[in-house]
C-alpha cells in the first residue's frame, strides 16, 4: 500500500490558495472568513478566478480549464501550504481528469471543502491525501458556529479532532476502526461506477445531504446499496440532513437532521449491522466540525458515541 501523504502543520505566515472550482462566489461573501484566516497569522492568496463568473447554464467561477488551472496552481505551487475553497455549488466533477499531483506529492497540503468538493476529495483519497471536509470560505444562510472555522485551524495546526456524539435511537451499537471515507451523498452516489469513486472497502462511510426530494434520497441510497457500498464498509456516519422533501428554509423541517430521511436511512440499512451512527454535527448545517477525509478513526456508538481521530 502507497504511503499515506500527510501534510505539515502551518506556520505562521503560511499562505492559503483561495480557490473556487465549482460555482461563482461574490467578494463581498468571503470578507469575514479571509480577516479570520489572517486574524490567526495566515496570508490568504485568492486564485486568478476565484472571484470569477462564467454561465453556461450555471454560473460557475470560470470555465472548466480557468478553473482546473486554478486548482493545480494551488496544489502543486510550493509556496501554498493550504487550499481553501470558497463554496462548493456544482462543476469539481469536471475538473477530475485534469487534476495533477507531481509537486503536491513532494509537498503535500491541506484541501479544504465540503459539498461539491466531495468529487476532489475522492480523487485526493484515491491518491493516498487526505483532505478536510469542512466549511468553506462562503457561509450560507444558515450560518455557522465560529468553532465550525476554530477546529479547522485547529487540525491546521497539527490538533487531531476527537469527538463526542448524542445517542440516536436509530444508531446500530459496535465499535469498529478504518479510514474515513465519503461527504455529500449526492456527490458519492454521482461517482459510482467511475474511476473516481471512493473505494469503499473496509472503510467507514460518512454521508451528509441538503434539498433533495425523499424520492431522490432513496434512489441514492438504493443505488449504493446495489453497488454493494453497505456491504462493503466497516461502519457508517450519517451527518446533516437539511432542508429535504419539499422543505424550505422556512419550514417546521428545518431541522439539521430531518427525522424522516433519517428513517428512509434506516430503513435501508435494515439488513446490515455494522456501526452506524446518527447525528454527527457535519454538513449544510450551523454546527459543521471538520472531518479529515482518508484518516483512520475509531468510531464507538454506545451509550457513549465518539469518532476519534486520534487512535
Amino acid at each position: 500500500m502507497s504511503v499515506k501523504l500527510l501534510p505539515k502543520p502551518l506556520a505562521a505566515q503560511s499562505r492559503i490558495a483561495i480557490i473556487s472550482p465549482a460555482g461563482m462566489v461574490k467578494a463581498a461573501d468571503l470578507v469575514s472568513t479571509l480577516d479570520l484566516i489572517r486574524d490567526h497569522g495566515f496570508e490568504p492568496v485568492l486564485g486568478a478566478h476565484a472571484l470569477g463568473e462564467f454561465d453556461n447554464g450555471y454560473k460557475y467561477s470560470g470555465t472548466i480549464q480557468e478553473r482546473l488551472d486554478d486548482l493545480n496552481w494551488a496544489l502543486n505551487d510550493e509556496s501554498i501550504h493550504a487550499i481553501w475553497t470558497t463554496r462548493g455549488g456544482y462543476g469539481c466533477q469536471h475538473l477530475l481528469r485534469g487534476i495533477k499531483l507531481n509537486e503536491f506529492r513532494k509537498h503535500p497540503k491541506w484541501y479544504i471543502g465540503y459539498s461539491d468538493n466531495t468529487a476532489i476529495q475522492s480523487y485526493l483519497a484515491n491518491h493516498q491525501c487526505y483532505s478536510i471536509n469542512g466549511q468553506t470560505i462562503k457561509t450560507s444562510s444558515f450560518k455557522v458556529d465560529p468553532s465550525s472555522y476554530s477546529l479547522i485551524f485547529d487540525i491546521l495546526h497539527g490538533k487531531k479532532p476527537n469527538y463526542s456524539v448524542q445517542p440516536h435511537e436509530l444508531n446500530k451499537k459496535g465499535i469498529v476502526r478504518g479510514e474515513l471515507v465519503g461527504g455529500n451523498l449526492a456527490l458519492v452516489y454521482a461517482l459510482l461506477g467511475s474511476p473516481y469513486s471512493f473505494d469503499f472497502k473496509n472503510k467507514i462511510l460518512f454521508l451528509e445531504e441538503i434539498g433533495e426530494d425523499y424520492y431522490a434520497l432513496d434512489r441514492m441510497l438504493t443505488s449504493l446499496d446495489l453497488a454493494g457500498v453497505f456491504a462493503s464498509i466497516k461502519g457508517l456516519v450519517i451527518g446533516g440532513m437539511i432542508n429535504m422533501g419539499k422543505a424550505t428554509q422556512n419550514d417546521h423541517y428545518e431541522a439539521s437532521y430531518d427525522p424522516f430521511s433519517y428513517q428512509l436511512i434506516a430503513q435501508r440499512l435494515e439488513s446490515y449491522d455494522f456501526p452506524t451512527l446518527f447525528g454527527f454535527p457535519n454538513g449544510h448545517i450551523y454546527d459543521n466540525r471538520p472531518l479529515i477525509i482518508g484518516a483512520s478513526v475509531t468510531l464507538s456508538v454506545d451509550s457513549d458515541c465518539k469518532l476519534d481521530f486520534n487512535s
